[in-house]
C-alpha cells in the first residue's frame, strides 16, 4: 500500500473480481493498525470523496465504478482523479472496478461509484494555528465513528476554528469521514493528551469551558464569546479529573427529564451553536 503508483494515460488499471489481491489489500485499510502502519485512510462516497479532494488530501488510488456513479458530486470526482496529480508529481492512479468488485469495497448501501485511498493528515497539536478569536472543540475518549463524524459536521457548520481529540479517538477512521461527510477535511483537527492540550490550550489564552454534569452554570448563561474551547468526554465516562483543574470553567445543559446527560454530539451541536448565537449578537452590537 505504500509508495506511489504510475498510470499510463489511455491504460487505467480495470478489475472485474472481488477477490482480486488489490481489493483485498485496499480492504486491509478498514483496520486501525494497517492505518496506522501504511499512514493512509479510505474515502468512501461522492461527497466525503469530493470535499477531501477540494480540501487539499493527498490521494493515491481513485477506485472508480462507471456503473455506480450516479450523483453529481461523484461525477466530479471521477473527473478530478484524471486530471488532478499525486503526492510525487504522478497522476492519481486511477483503478476501474466492476460492480461486483467495487460492492465489495463499498460500506454498506453507499455505493456511489468512488473510493479514494488518501493519506492520513498530520495531527500535530504544534501544528495548529488558531485565528485571533478561535473557539474550539476538545473531546476526551469519544471514540464511536457516528459521534466524532457528528461533532465534526457541528464544528464545520459553525465555523469552528479546530477539533482537538484527547485519548483514544481514531479520527481518521473511514467510518469517521462517512460520518463527517468529509468535514473531517475542512476543520482542522489535531490530537494530543490532556495535559498537552491545557498547555497549549493556556498558552494561547483559550479560555476552557468543560461540560459537566455537575456543573452549577447552565450554557445560555455561561460567556461563550471570545477566545474559547469547548471540552467534551464520553457518554460513558465523561471527563477526567484533568478538566476539573484550576482555569477551567463548568457548565451544563438543562436536563428536566430523568436521563443526566444527552449524547455527546447532542451536547457539542447545542454548545455550538449557542457560541455562534453569542458571537453573532456580539458582532451585531459591535457593529
Amino acid at each position: 500500500m505504500t509508495g506511489h503508483h504510475l498510470t499510463v494515460p489511455g491504460h487505467p488499471t480495470t478489475i472485474d473480481s472481488p477477490a482480486n489481491p488489490r481489493i483485498r489489500s485496499t480492504l486491509r485499510l478498514r483496520e486501525r493498525r494497517e492505518r496506522d502502519e501504511t499512514g493512509l485512510t479510505l474515502v468512501d462516497g461522492g461527497r466525503e470523496a469530493l470535499r477531501a479532494m477540494e480540501s487539499g488530501a493527498i490521494v493515491e488510488t481513485a477506485f472508480v465504478c462507471q456503473a455506480r456513479i450516479g450523483s453529481t458530486e461523484a461525477r466530479r470526482v471521477a473527473e478530478k482523479v484524471s486530471q488532478d496529480f499525486g503526492p510525487f508529481g504522478d497522476s492519481i492512479e486511477v483503478v476501474h472496478v466492476s460492480e461486483r468488485a467495487f460492492d465489495r469495497l463499498a460500506y454498506g448501501d453507499r455505493a456511489d461509484g468512488v473510493l479514494l485511498v488518501a493519506r492520513i493528515p498530520g495531527t500535530r497539536l504544534e501544528d495548529l494555528v488558531l485565528p485571533a478569536s478561535p473557539l474550539v472543540v476538545v473531546t476526551e475518549d469519544v471514540e464511536k465513528p457516528g459521534n466524532v463524524g457528528a461533532i465534526l459536521r457541528s464544528a464545520d457548520a459553525v465555523g469552528a476554528s479546530a477539533v482537538i481529540a484527547v485519548g483514544g479517538t481514531d479520527l481518521y477512521n473511514p467510518n469517521v469521514i462517512r460520518a463527517s461527510v468529509g468535514t473531517i477535511f475542512s476543520v482542522p483537527v489535531a490530537t494530543g493528551t490532556a495535559a498537552e492540550v491545557l498547555a497549549w490550550l493556556h498558552g494561547r489564552g483559550v479560555r476552557i469551558l468543560a461540560s459537566r454534569v455537575d456543573a452549577t452554570e447552565l450554557h445560555v448563561d455561561a460567556d461563550l464569546t471570545g477566545p474559547l474551547a469547548i471540552v467534551l468526554g464520553s457518554e460513558a465516562d465523561g471527563l477526567s479529573g484533568a478538566w476539573a483543574a484550576p482555569g477551567v470553567e463548568g457548565v451544563r445543559l438543562p436536563m428536566l427529564g430523568v436521563a443526566d446527560s444527552l449524547n455527546v454530539s447532542a451536547a457539542a451541536a447545542i454548545l455550538l451553536y449557542e457560541a455562534w448565537r453569542q458571537r453573532r449578537a456580539g458582532s451585531a452590537a459591535r457593529a
